[in-house]
Protein backbone atom coordinates (compact mmCIF):
# COMPACT_ATOMS: atom_id res chain seq x y z
CA UNK A 1 0.00 0.00 0.00
CA UNK A 2 2.82 2.39 0.88
CA UNK A 3 4.51 1.67 -2.43
CA UNK A 4 1.27 2.17 -4.34
CA UNK A 5 0.62 5.49 -2.58
CA UNK A 6 4.14 6.73 -3.31
CA UNK A 7 3.75 5.76 -6.95
CA UNK A 8 0.38 7.52 -7.21
CA UNK A 9 1.74 10.63 -5.55
CA UNK A 10 4.73 10.65 -7.88
CA UNK A 11 2.48 10.34 -10.92
CA UNK A 12 0.28 13.11 -9.60
CA UNK A 13 3.25 15.42 -9.15
CA UNK A 14 4.57 14.61 -12.63
CA UNK A 15 1.20 15.17 -14.27
CA UNK A 16 0.75 18.43 -12.42
CA UNK A 17 4.12 19.89 -13.40
CA UNK A 18 3.39 22.94 -15.59
CA UNK A 19 4.63 22.85 -19.19
CA UNK A 20 6.81 25.75 -20.42
CA UNK A 21 4.69 28.60 -21.76
CA UNK A 22 5.06 32.08 -23.25
CA UNK A 23 2.94 35.17 -22.68
CA UNK A 24 3.01 38.67 -24.19
CA UNK A 25 2.95 41.79 -22.04
CA UNK A 26 3.56 44.42 -24.76
CA UNK A 27 2.28 43.88 -28.30
CA UNK A 28 3.05 46.24 -31.22
CA UNK A 29 0.52 47.64 -33.65
CA UNK A 30 -1.03 45.55 -36.39
CA UNK A 31 0.41 47.13 -39.50
CA UNK A 32 1.86 46.09 -42.82
CA UNK A 33 5.53 45.29 -42.35
CA UNK A 34 8.46 47.25 -43.73
CA UNK A 35 12.18 47.71 -43.12
CA UNK A 36 11.79 50.89 -41.05
CA UNK A 37 8.67 50.28 -38.94
CA UNK A 38 9.97 49.00 -35.62
CA UNK A 39 8.42 48.78 -32.14
CA UNK A 40 9.11 47.02 -28.84
CA UNK A 41 7.63 43.62 -28.03
CA UNK A 42 7.84 42.14 -24.55
CA UNK A 43 6.67 39.16 -22.53
CA UNK A 44 7.45 36.50 -19.96
CA UNK A 45 8.30 32.78 -20.04
CA UNK A 46 7.21 30.21 -17.48
CA UNK A 47 9.17 27.00 -17.02
CA UNK A 48 12.21 27.86 -19.14
CA UNK A 49 15.46 26.01 -18.50
CA UNK A 50 18.99 27.51 -18.54
CA UNK A 51 20.30 28.10 -22.06
CA UNK A 52 16.90 28.33 -23.70
CA UNK A 53 16.06 31.49 -25.67
CA UNK A 54 13.18 33.21 -27.44
CA UNK A 55 12.91 33.52 -31.22
CA UNK A 56 10.47 36.17 -32.46
CA UNK A 57 8.55 36.32 -35.73
CA UNK A 58 6.27 38.90 -37.35
CA UNK A 59 3.66 38.12 -40.01
CA UNK A 60 3.87 40.17 -43.22
CA UNK A 61 2.81 37.86 -46.01
CA UNK A 62 4.99 35.22 -44.30
CA UNK A 63 6.46 34.77 -40.83
CA UNK A 64 9.75 36.74 -40.74
CA UNK A 65 12.31 36.23 -37.98
CA UNK A 66 12.91 39.29 -35.78
CA UNK A 67 14.53 41.67 -35.32
CA UNK A 68 17.06 40.69 -38.03
CA UNK A 69 18.03 37.55 -39.88
CA UNK A 70 21.50 37.63 -38.33
CA UNK A 71 20.17 38.51 -34.85
CA UNK A 72 17.35 35.99 -34.34
CA UNK A 73 17.63 35.32 -30.60
CA UNK A 74 16.10 37.16 -27.66
CA UNK A 75 17.61 36.53 -24.24
CA UNK A 76 15.44 35.52 -21.30
CA UNK A 77 16.25 37.65 -18.26
CA UNK A 78 16.74 36.30 -14.72
CA UNK A 79 13.18 37.35 -13.82
CA UNK A 80 11.83 35.30 -16.80
CA UNK A 81 11.03 38.42 -18.83
CA UNK A 82 12.12 38.99 -22.42
CA UNK A 83 12.12 42.13 -24.56
CA UNK A 84 13.30 43.08 -28.03
CA UNK A 85 12.50 45.13 -31.14
CA UNK A 86 10.42 43.82 -34.02
CA UNK A 87 9.45 45.06 -37.43
CA UNK A 88 5.74 45.58 -37.64
CA UNK A 89 3.31 42.94 -38.86
CA UNK A 90 -0.30 41.95 -38.45
CA UNK A 91 0.57 39.12 -36.03
CA UNK A 92 3.49 38.29 -33.78
CA UNK A 93 4.89 34.96 -32.55
CA UNK A 94 7.42 33.83 -29.96
CA UNK A 95 9.15 30.45 -29.82
CA UNK A 96 10.96 29.07 -26.77
CA UNK A 97 13.87 27.09 -28.22
CA UNK A 98 16.69 24.88 -27.06
CA UNK A 99 20.40 25.84 -27.38
CA UNK A 100 21.61 25.09 -30.88
CA UNK A 101 18.24 25.72 -32.55
CA UNK A 102 18.67 27.42 -35.93
CA UNK A 103 15.57 29.42 -36.90
CA UNK A 104 14.58 29.96 -40.53
CA UNK A 105 14.62 33.49 -41.93
CA UNK A 106 10.98 33.10 -42.94
CA UNK A 107 8.27 30.46 -43.11
CA UNK A 108 4.65 30.05 -44.13
CA UNK A 109 3.43 28.41 -40.90
CA UNK A 110 4.64 28.34 -37.32
CA UNK A 111 6.29 25.11 -36.16
CA UNK A 112 4.87 22.82 -33.51
CA UNK A 113 6.75 21.53 -30.51
CA UNK A 114 9.75 19.35 -31.22
CA UNK A 115 12.96 19.70 -33.19
CA UNK A 116 14.34 22.16 -30.65
CA UNK A 117 11.08 24.09 -30.21
CA UNK A 118 9.81 23.87 -26.61
CA UNK A 119 6.82 26.24 -26.70
CA UNK A 120 5.00 28.43 -29.26
CA UNK A 121 2.73 31.43 -28.73
CA UNK A 122 1.23 33.96 -31.13
CA UNK A 123 -0.89 37.09 -30.81
CA UNK A 124 -2.70 39.54 -33.08
CA UNK A 125 -1.19 43.02 -33.38
CA UNK A 126 -2.86 45.90 -31.57
CA UNK A 127 -5.57 47.59 -33.68
CA UNK A 128 -5.43 51.21 -34.78
CA UNK A 129 -2.72 53.55 -35.97
CA UNK A 130 -2.05 51.84 -39.27
CA UNK A 131 -0.89 54.04 -42.10
CA UNK A 132 -2.07 53.61 -45.64
CA UNK A 133 0.91 53.04 -47.90
CA UNK A 134 1.19 55.48 -50.77
CA UNK A 135 2.40 54.21 -54.11
CA UNK A 136 3.24 55.83 -57.44
CA UNK A 137 3.31 54.33 -60.92
CA UNK A 138 6.62 54.99 -62.66
CA UNK A 139 8.06 53.36 -65.80
CA UNK A 140 5.45 50.61 -65.68
CA UNK A 141 6.14 49.60 -62.06
CA UNK A 142 4.48 50.30 -58.72
CA UNK A 143 6.78 52.04 -56.22
CA UNK A 144 6.08 52.41 -52.51
CA UNK A 145 6.69 55.93 -51.21
CA UNK A 146 8.60 56.12 -47.95
CA UNK A 147 7.16 58.06 -45.02
CA UNK A 148 9.02 56.62 -42.00
CA UNK A 149 12.20 58.23 -40.69
CA UNK A 150 15.38 56.18 -40.51
CA UNK A 151 18.79 56.30 -38.87
CA UNK A 152 20.34 54.15 -41.58
CA UNK A 153 23.46 55.83 -42.88
CA UNK A 154 24.43 58.91 -40.87
CA UNK A 155 22.04 60.71 -38.52
CA UNK A 156 18.26 60.69 -38.63
CA UNK A 157 16.71 61.15 -42.08
CA UNK A 158 13.06 62.21 -42.29
CA UNK A 159 10.90 61.51 -45.32
CA UNK A 160 7.77 63.18 -46.63
CA UNK A 161 5.56 61.65 -49.35
CA UNK A 162 4.92 65.20 -50.59
CA UNK A 163 8.53 65.17 -51.86
CA UNK A 164 7.64 62.50 -54.45
CA UNK A 165 5.48 63.02 -57.54
CA UNK A 166 5.10 61.97 -61.16
CA UNK A 167 5.42 64.65 -63.84
CA UNK A 168 3.22 65.18 -66.88
CA UNK A 169 5.53 63.06 -69.07
CA UNK A 170 5.68 60.20 -66.55
CA UNK A 171 9.02 61.17 -65.05
CA UNK A 172 9.76 60.70 -61.33
CA UNK A 173 10.52 63.79 -59.22
CA UNK A 174 12.35 63.48 -55.88
CA UNK A 175 12.89 66.51 -53.67
CA UNK A 176 14.49 67.62 -50.43
CA UNK A 177 12.52 70.32 -48.61
CA UNK A 178 13.13 72.55 -45.60
CA UNK A 179 10.02 72.90 -43.46
CA UNK A 180 10.49 75.13 -40.40
CA UNK A 181 14.20 74.26 -40.15
CA UNK A 182 13.49 70.52 -40.53
CA UNK A 183 14.76 68.89 -43.70
CA UNK A 184 12.73 66.13 -45.30
CA UNK A 185 13.84 63.81 -48.09
CA UNK A 186 12.37 61.42 -50.67
CA UNK A 187 12.54 57.71 -51.36
CA UNK A 188 10.60 55.12 -53.35
CA UNK A 189 11.11 51.37 -53.58
CA UNK A 190 9.80 48.70 -55.91
CA UNK A 191 7.06 46.46 -54.56
CA UNK A 192 8.64 43.29 -55.99
CA UNK A 193 12.07 41.72 -56.43
CA UNK A 194 13.59 41.37 -59.91
CA UNK A 195 16.81 39.37 -59.43
CA UNK A 196 19.54 38.92 -62.04
CA UNK A 197 19.34 41.19 -65.07
CA UNK A 198 20.05 44.71 -66.32
CA UNK A 199 18.93 47.76 -64.34
CA UNK A 200 18.86 51.13 -66.13
CA UNK A 201 18.25 54.59 -64.65
CA UNK A 202 18.02 57.73 -66.80
CA UNK A 203 18.69 60.85 -64.71
CA UNK A 204 18.06 64.31 -66.16
CA UNK A 205 20.77 66.10 -64.12
CA UNK A 206 22.91 64.76 -61.28
CA UNK A 207 26.18 66.71 -61.40
CA UNK A 208 25.03 69.96 -59.77
CA UNK A 209 24.05 68.62 -56.34
CA UNK A 210 25.40 70.32 -53.25
CA UNK A 211 28.19 68.32 -51.54
CA UNK A 212 25.89 67.10 -48.75
CA UNK A 213 23.24 65.67 -51.10
CA UNK A 214 23.00 61.98 -52.06
CA UNK A 215 21.10 60.35 -54.90
CA UNK A 216 21.13 56.58 -54.45
CA UNK A 217 19.93 53.98 -56.98
CA UNK A 218 20.44 50.57 -55.44
CA UNK A 219 19.17 47.14 -54.48
CA UNK A 220 18.43 46.32 -50.83
CA UNK A 221 17.18 43.19 -49.04
CA UNK A 222 16.02 43.97 -45.52
CA UNK A 223 16.18 40.31 -44.47
CA UNK A 224 19.57 39.60 -46.07
CA UNK A 225 21.97 41.08 -43.51
CA UNK A 226 24.24 38.04 -43.87
CA UNK A 227 24.67 38.97 -47.55
CA UNK A 228 25.25 42.70 -46.88
CA UNK A 229 21.56 43.15 -47.74
CA UNK A 230 22.37 42.22 -51.36
CA UNK A 231 23.20 45.87 -51.85
CA UNK A 232 24.50 47.05 -55.21
CA UNK A 233 24.81 50.85 -55.42
CA UNK A 234 25.01 53.68 -57.87
CA UNK A 235 25.48 56.73 -55.66
CA UNK A 236 25.77 60.35 -56.75
CA UNK A 237 27.37 62.34 -53.94
CA UNK A 238 30.52 64.08 -52.74
CA UNK A 239 29.71 62.95 -49.18
CA UNK A 240 30.22 66.48 -47.87
CA UNK A 241 33.61 67.06 -49.56
CA UNK A 242 33.38 69.64 -52.40
CA UNK A 243 36.80 68.51 -53.73
CA UNK A 244 35.77 64.88 -54.09
CA UNK A 245 34.53 63.10 -57.20
CA UNK A 246 30.74 63.06 -57.23
CA UNK A 247 29.77 59.49 -58.09
CA UNK A 248 30.59 55.87 -57.30
CA UNK A 249 29.70 52.25 -57.91
CA UNK A 250 29.64 49.97 -54.87
CA UNK A 251 29.30 46.27 -54.14
CA UNK A 252 28.76 46.23 -50.39
CA UNK A 253 30.48 46.27 -47.99
CA UNK A 254 31.86 49.68 -48.95
CA UNK A 255 34.77 49.51 -46.48
CA UNK A 256 36.56 46.99 -48.71
CA UNK A 257 38.54 49.28 -51.04
CA UNK A 258 38.18 46.96 -54.04
CA UNK A 259 34.38 47.20 -53.72
CA UNK A 260 34.18 50.92 -54.56
CA UNK A 261 34.87 52.70 -57.85
CA UNK A 262 34.71 56.51 -57.73
CA UNK A 263 34.24 58.62 -60.86
CA UNK A 264 33.23 62.09 -62.07
CA UNK A 265 29.67 62.44 -63.36
CA UNK A 266 29.39 65.36 -65.83
CA UNK A 267 26.50 67.75 -66.30
CA UNK A 268 23.52 66.88 -68.44
CA UNK A 269 21.34 63.78 -68.75
CA UNK A 270 23.10 60.51 -67.97
CA UNK A 271 22.12 56.86 -68.20
CA UNK A 272 23.36 54.80 -65.27
CA UNK A 273 23.11 51.02 -65.40
CA UNK A 274 24.37 47.73 -64.05
CA UNK A 275 24.15 44.17 -65.30
CA UNK A 276 23.85 41.63 -62.46
CA UNK A 277 24.87 38.06 -63.28
CA UNK A 278 26.07 35.05 -61.25
CA UNK A 279 29.42 36.08 -59.76
CA UNK A 280 29.61 39.31 -61.75
CA UNK A 281 28.12 42.82 -61.81
CA UNK A 282 29.01 45.32 -64.56
CA UNK A 283 28.36 49.03 -63.96
CA UNK A 284 28.26 51.60 -66.75
CA UNK A 285 27.41 55.29 -67.19
CA UNK A 286 26.96 57.00 -70.55
CA UNK A 287 25.95 60.46 -71.71
CA UNK A 288 22.41 61.05 -72.85
CA UNK A 289 19.05 59.44 -72.23
CA UNK A 290 19.75 56.11 -73.91
CA UNK A 291 22.49 53.50 -73.80
CA UNK A 292 23.18 52.81 -77.47
CA UNK A 293 26.50 51.60 -78.86
CA UNK A 294 27.23 55.15 -80.00
CA UNK A 295 26.76 56.63 -76.52
CA UNK A 296 29.84 58.24 -75.01
CA UNK A 297 30.98 56.28 -71.98
CA UNK A 298 31.56 58.27 -68.78
CA UNK A 299 32.62 55.41 -66.51
CA UNK A 300 32.41 51.64 -66.23
CA UNK A 301 33.60 48.95 -63.83
CA UNK A 302 33.17 45.19 -63.50
CA UNK A 303 33.16 43.52 -60.07
CA UNK A 304 33.66 39.76 -59.70
CA UNK A 305 34.32 39.50 -55.97
CA UNK A 306 31.65 39.54 -53.26
CA UNK A 307 28.79 39.70 -55.78
CA UNK A 308 25.57 38.58 -53.99
CA UNK A 309 23.01 36.14 -55.29
CA UNK A 310 19.37 37.29 -55.60
CA UNK A 311 17.02 37.00 -52.64
CA UNK A 312 14.39 39.43 -51.41
CA UNK A 313 16.07 42.61 -52.65
CA UNK A 314 14.14 45.43 -54.28
CA UNK A 315 15.26 48.57 -56.10
CA UNK A 316 15.34 51.80 -54.08
CA UNK A 317 15.57 55.36 -55.40
CA UNK A 318 16.63 57.57 -52.51
CA UNK A 319 17.36 61.32 -52.44
CA UNK A 320 18.60 62.44 -49.04
CA UNK A 321 21.07 64.52 -47.02
CA UNK A 322 24.34 63.00 -45.80
CA UNK A 323 23.99 63.42 -42.04
CA UNK A 324 27.65 63.97 -41.14
CA UNK A 325 28.49 66.41 -43.92
CA UNK A 326 30.43 69.43 -42.56
CA UNK A 327 28.02 71.84 -44.24
CA UNK A 328 24.26 71.28 -44.44
CA UNK A 329 22.48 72.03 -47.73
CA UNK A 330 21.67 75.68 -48.45
CA UNK A 331 18.81 75.14 -50.88
CA UNK A 332 15.90 72.86 -51.49
CA UNK A 333 16.79 70.54 -54.36
CA UNK A 334 14.99 68.36 -56.87
CA UNK A 335 16.20 65.54 -59.09
CA UNK A 336 14.31 64.00 -62.01
CA UNK A 337 14.60 60.37 -63.02
CA UNK A 338 13.20 60.11 -66.52
CA UNK A 339 13.04 56.34 -66.80
CA UNK A 340 13.73 53.04 -65.08
CA UNK A 341 14.14 49.91 -67.14
CA UNK A 342 14.78 46.29 -66.23
CA UNK A 343 15.78 43.56 -68.70
CA UNK A 344 16.20 39.92 -67.61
Amino acid sequence: MVAVCLLMCGCSRWQGKPQPSIEFSKVPRAEEGGPDKIERIEGRVAGARPGQQIVLFAWSGRWWVQPLADQPFTKIQSDSRWSNSTHLGTEYAALLVEPGYRPPVNMDTLPGKGGGVVAVASVKGQPGGAEVNQTVRFSGYDWKVRRAATDRGSGVTRYDPANVWIGKDGELHLRTANNSATWTCAEVSLTSSLGYGSYVFVVRESAQLEPSMVLGMYTWDDSGADSNHRELDIEISQWGDPLSKNAQYVVQPYYVPANVARFKAPSGPLTYSFRWEPGRVSFRTVRGSSASKESRVVAERVFVSGVPIPGGEVVHLNFYIFGTAPEPPRNETEVVIEKFEYLP
